[in-house]
């Protein structure tokens, strides 16, 4: 491809979150209705989108060697394009460190990367860093074909302001999707072939809006409508914030059927001193009383959490509480990480940070718990009999992987097709999946 020829093809790389993947889908859709093509060999695409995350350390680094990764052995590159989060904050600096980049966009302007890839390719470079959100939503186009599962943002934004993160800075303000927008959205995604909806958010326990009669409804009330679909069969969301966990969202998974039994409320610490100085407005024993309720309302629910490790401060007493929250709760699994610090953000101005050696320690600690609960989460389940949601062909012949209600990964052999939902009886349990067999 010549450096003045509209790309043909584009191989679009999403790393991070859940959302970055919806971002990116969304992005190959934008590409797609140009007339351009999808490649999975990135090397030999005329177009590579890197749809940069930046929540971890490094994250920026990562982005140029990515970049330096895409010159050819005849010394060309594609026509690159930097968007997602790293894109948002950094974007003045890629444009100056890395020529070979021509367009970078913001997680809230890539409805324009059409435009900015066709001005790229005519010579230009290109940068949109704004944050109009409801402009990007109203611009992308009607969802088409999907998998099995699917993803739909329905609330952008934070206002919580946790010290540690960026995501105030790199999405901004919260923001919630209008109500008749989302159903619409769904709908177009079960058409395509979906038969379970996450539901996304920075904080998507947040999202508020007003149904079609004009009354005010939160998560709960969403989460009803789209369990109205017929075809749709399952309904989870994530990432919920302890502070947005309202009470007719815990009635909710007691109440609505196709709610599946899994929820992702990541806590950080165990110690109030540490959540005071993260500015989390939980304390431990707030968030174990919700624990608790919503426990109450749904005894077989899966629990998924988030941790930091090694904030700055924190003591081996304060890793000790939170180890002890991990032992109080009984994770069926948990994301963890050693705290890095970010940019701009409060926490990287205080002091006593952390060891990188201790930090390795706690994490290496922190994580046999979990592994250890995660374990005993998937022996428990052995007996009983689940839906599973198939995904995806096996490695070995005739197996097929989907999941449980509570988000297990579960292999069995059977005659299936993708998007099945079948009925099996849990017989064998590792820490990752679990066997299974089929009825009947």
């Amino acid at each position: 491809m010549s450096s003045t020829e509209h790309p043909r093809t584009f191989h679009v790389k999403s790393f991070g979150c859940q959302m970055n993947v919806y971002d990116g889908e969304r992005m190959a859709e934008l590409l797609t209705a140009q007339g351009m093509h999808a490649i999975d060999a990135r090397e030999d695409a005329d177009l590579v989108v890197l749809n940069t995350c930046h929540i971890r350390e490094r994250a920026t680094e990562k982005v140029y060697s990515d970049i330096g990764r895409l010159r050819r052995e005849d010394g060309t590159t594609p026509l690159i394009a930097v968007a997602g989060c790293v894109a948002q904050a950094e974007g003045a600096e890629i444009m100056a460190r890395a020529p070979s980049v021509r367009v970078v966009v913001g997680p809230q302007a890539y409805h324009r990367l059409p435009q900015m890839v066709a001005a790229a390719a005519a010579g230009g470079r290109e940068t949109e860093t704004d944050m109009p959100a409801e402009a990007k939503f109203a611009a992308l186009p009607r969802r088409r074909k999907s998998g099995p599962t699917a993803f739909l943002t329905i609330q952008e934004g934070c206002d919580k302001f946790c010290t540690y993160c960026v995501v105030p800075y790199t999405r901004g303000a919260e923001i919630s999707r209008p109500y008749a927008d989302l159903v619409d959205e769904a709908h177009a995604l079960v058409d395509g072939g979906a038969r379970e909806i996450t539901l996304l958010g920075q904080n998507v326990n947040a999202w508020t809006g007003e149904d079609g009669a004009g009354r005010a409804v939160g998560l709960a009330g969403l989460a009803q409508a789209l369990a109205a679909i017929p075809d749709l069969a399952r309904i989870r969301y994530t990432t919920s914030h302890p502070a947005d966990m309202d009470d007719a969202l815990i009635e909710a998974h007691a109440s609505n059927p196709k709610l599946m039994p899994f929820l992702h409320l990541p806590v950080q610490s165990g110690s109030d001193r540490v959540l005071k100085a993260m500015n989390r407005s939980h304390t431990a024993q707030s968030y174990l009383d919700l624990i608790a309720r919503v426990r109450a309302a749904r005894p077989d629910i899966a629990l998924s959490g988030d941790f930091i490790v090694g904030f700055p401060g924190e003591t081996e007493a304060e890793f000790a509480d939170t180890l002890a929250l991990i032992d109080a709760v009984g994770y069926a699994q948990a994301f963890s990480f050693k705290y890095s610090a970010r940019p701009g953000t409060p926490a990287a101005d205080m002091p006593g940070h952390i060891a990188a050696d201790v930090m390795d320690d706690r994490l290496q600690a922190l994580q046999a718990r979990i592994n250890r609960d995660q374990l005993a989460f998937n022996q428990a389940s052995l007996g009983r009999r689940c839906s599973v949601l198939v995904e995806r062909r096996g490695r070995q012949a005739g197996q097929w992987l989907g999941k449980s209600p509570w988000l297990q990964s579960v292999h069995f052999t059977d005659e299936v097709a993708v998007g099945d939902l079948v009925e099996v009886d849990l017989i064998e349990a590792g820490p990752n999946s679990l066997a299974g067999r089929r009825v009947g």
